[in-house]
């Protein structure tokens, strides 16, 4: 049986630092002597601020064991002064945080989950100098999201409206809708109720034919929540993922 990731105590990060005056502008680290590389995590949650970094922790953990580096981002979400553009600039300047704490790091990617898969894809299209970009069960199209109602009006919500009272800002928000440099795999369990996996076959559509490759994978039998939790078994195929983005 599956266990529930969101129900587990969280695991101790090394250090707390912040990159902004908010009390939601921080990233927990997992440090490393000799990081391999850095990644940084987002966590999901349709950007809704009843939900935290705190789940994410188990990965971030696991991923520190293995030798990288690890910041796991907390950003404004809605109800705590988020939606957009103000999460998408928080994860933009958290980002840029990273980069100056791990000045020297020779690669640095991003890890979404979720929400936070939305967010790792569209920072793909503003920071070329990203080595790759893993994006867990996504919510990479959002005219989709919204069609599909996903978390009774999350979307809506994020972004302020609906596609018909403000088109624009679906376009520049939708990953899907603007080309990358930046490699992008997208990982997605077949047994996902939350977010569909054929969100992610369309972003694959979408994007085949960026400079940057999208690779799109799924995962047999796994949900959801599989993605983050590093005892499950989706868990060595999204790390083995992460080492070919940073492997020499």
């Amino acid at each position: 049986m599956t266990r529930d990731i969101l129900s587990l105590p969280p695991q101790p990060a090394d250090l707390r630092i912040r990159y902004g005056n908010d009390p939601s502008h921080f990233f927990d680290v997992w440090a490393n002597s000799a990081p391999r590389a850095v990644a940084m995590v987002i966590h999901g949650g349709f950007w809704r601020a009843k939900y935290d970094l705190l789940h994410t922790s188990h990965i971030c953990a696991t991923l520190a064991r293995s030798g990288i580096a690890v910041a796991n981002l907390e950003f404004r979400r809605v109800g705590n002064g988020g939606g957009w553009p103000e999460t998408y600039e928080d994860v933009r300047a958290g980002f840029a945080a990273i980069q100056r704490h791990f000045a020297g790091a020779k690669k640095f990617i991003v890890l979404g989950h979720s929400a936070g898969g939305h967010l790792a894809l569209r920072l793909a299209v503003d920071t070329p100098e990203l080595d790759g970009v893993v994006a867990l069960a996504p919510v990479a199209v959002l005219r989709t999201a919204y069609d599909l109602n996903l978390s009774n009006g999350a979307v809506a919500e994020f972004l302020g409206g609906t596609p018909v009272t403000i088109p624009q800002i679906y376009e520049d928000a939708c990953p899907s809708r603007h080309s990358s440099t930046v490699q992008r795999i997208l990982l997605h369990g077949t047994s996902d109720e939350i977010v569909p996996l054929s969100i992610s076959k369309e972003f694959e559509d979408a994007r085949q034919h960026d400079p940057g490759t999208v690779w799109f994978m799924k995962l047999d039998e796994a949900d959801h929540f599989d993605l983050i939790d590093p005892e499950s078994r989706a868990w060595p195929i999204i790390h083995m993922d992460v080492e070919s983005l940073i492997e020499d």
